[in-house]
């Protein structure tokens, strides 16, 4: 699969000449297309087991005791999220631009993740500061974009003993840069620009996509995310976008 430096190899060699961009334009098409037509085959067949397994569990539900059972149940749901996530990776650079209300955008998803971690022991803080201008983007992605880097910050977190969770939004230089800090572990040196490549994962049960999917919303809105991070200090995610 082609990771985000293969594709921005591929936009200056577009950029050489008319015909250039035309068949490599045509290539990067039939590429999504296939896997487009694969997750399509895959996923029908995959939802059917998992109906499957839940109309078993609805009509005997002393299987919930049978060895192995929940992890046969656990394996299909990862790949029923693997498949929703290569779908995602897959058509996550078409933007469909609208008008977002930044601070409210912010506020509604900020909310959201903080009931998601209500019943945790994480300190949750959102700081977004007033009068920040409208945006054009794809509210859907970009809302995509940041919870998924909300719950890596939770899954880091949840290893401290006192976790927690930063979002901080402001202007800068003309652009919107939302930051999200968490007092996790942190990420070694040696592999934290692999962390956007896609399948890479240091997690249990991850697909490896979240991050790169993140990276590509922030691209075809014409921003960056980019990572700092001290090993043993936590890590901050920051993500601009043009205003």
């Amino acid at each position: 699969m082609f990771t985000q430096a293969d594709y921005d190899k591929l936009q200056q060699i577009m950029e050489e000449s008319p015909d250039k961009k035309e068949l490599l334009a045509r290539l990067l098409e039939s590429h999504k297309m296939e896997i487009s037509s694969l997750s399509h085959e895959i996923r029908n067949p995959l939802t059917v087991v998992y109906s499957t397994l839940q109309l078993i569990e609805s009509s005997h539900p002393e299987v919930l005791s049978f060895r192995h059972w929940g992890s046969l149940r656990r394996d299909v749901e990862y790949m029923n999220q693997l498949i929703a996530d290569l779908s995602l990776y897959n058509n996550c650079e078409g933007v469909r631009q609208e008008q977002i209300y930044t601070e409210d955008f912010l506020k509604e998803t900020a909310l959201s993740f903080a009931i998601s971690v209500s019943d945790t022991g994480i300190e949750f803080t959102s700081r977004i500061e007033p009068g920040l201008p409208s945006i054009y983007g794809d509210r859907i992605k970009l809302r995509q974009a940041l919870l998924n880097l909300l719950g890596n910050a939770k899954d880091a977190a949840e290893g401290n003993p006192a976790p927690k969770i930063l979002l901080h939004a402001g202007a800068q230089s003309g652009s919107l840069v939302i930051s999200i800090t968490d007092n996790g572990c942190g990420i070694e040196p040696a592999i934290i620009e692999q962390i956007f490549e896609p399948f890479a994962t240091y997690k249990k049960n991850g697909t490896g996509l979240g991050l790169p999917i993140a990276r590509r919303i922030a691209s075809a809105h014409h921003g960056s995310l980019t990572v700092s991070s001290d090993p043993g200090d936590g890590t901050v995610f920051t993500l601009t976008l043009p205003i």
